[in-house]
């Protein structure tokens, strides 16, 4: 049982729950809880942790191999949630490429995220998208780190099955989405259609901008169609998930209907 904090494997796992760096350098991330831990696959464990309190309970989870005891006291400083469940997973990081997005049948559905900047619309959106039948997410450098503890536990397992891509590049992914037959649609205020009107049956992509300051001009300018969602009474925006969330499964009802 490791019983200090200044243990390499524990000081390890703190870092990575605490710096986007640490996570990018090592290609690894921290997924909390039991349910993530089953969410993981086998193939992503680079180890699992495990309070003292939760081993007792759950003896056949720490006997596995490669399961790390750790005390109480050690096992709630190496957690980012208030009150931990007793297991920690290290994840490596799922790795994706721009074919991926297209999905293996069907036309694609795919989003691309720029400057969001709230981990928990983040983690909110990717799980909704997998919901929603979406093929793929791109997400802009300058968005939330996709790894980060609040994100993934906003995903609750959709990290690992839904392609996420991370680019510099926004505009070269759109030119090579419609290369492949995907339509873009920015969402934007200034839009003049309806998010109903358009046929999202084919190749599909949402362009969904930062929560304050929507989608920059550059971005904008790529989309092939600018759409609306109607608002009333004095409300000029929806909040970014929630707006992702209505455009995605307008997209599912059309192609499920």
């Amino acid at each position: 049982m490791i019983t200090s904090s200044s243990n390499e494997k524990i000081k390890q796992v703190i870092q990575l729950n605490t710096k986007t760096k640490a996570r990018r350098d090592a290609g690894c991330f921290i997924a909390e809880g039991y349910k993530l831990f089953c969410e993981t696959p086998v193939s992503l464990r680079r180890a699992v942790f495990v309070s003292a309190a939760f081993a007792e309970e759950h003896p056949d989870i720490s006997a596995q191999n490669g399961v790390q005891l750790v005390s109480d006291s050690v096992f709630r400083k190496m957690c980012d949630t208030r009150t931990p469940q007793g297991i920690l997973t290290v994840a490596g990081m799922p790795q994706w490429k721009n074919r991926d997005l297209l999905g293996k049948k069907g036309a694609p559905l795919i989003l691309i995220l720029e400057n969001l900047q709230d981990p928990g619309n983040v983690g909110t959106i990717i799980r909704t998208a997998e919901g929603a039948g979406v093929t793929g997410i791109v997400i802009g450098s300058e968005t939330a780190d996709i790894f980060s503890p609040k994100v993934i536990r906003a995903t609750m397992g959709s990290i690992f099955r839904v392609p996420v891509i991370r680019t510099h590049d926004l505009t070269g992914v759109i030119a090579y989405l419609k290369e492949n037959h995907v339509t873009s649609y920015a969402s934007h205020l200034s839009g003049s259609v309806p998010y109903t009107s358009p046929d999202y049956t084919g190749g599909t992509v949402f362009l969904i901008g930062n929560e304050g300051n929507g989608l920059s001009r550059e971005l904008t300018e790529q989309a092939a169609y600018r759409i609306r969602i109607p608002m009333e009474g004095s409300v000029e925006s929806l909040n970014a998930a929630v707006a992702a969330s209505v455009m995605m499964y307008e997209a599912h009802r059309q192609r499920t209907i």
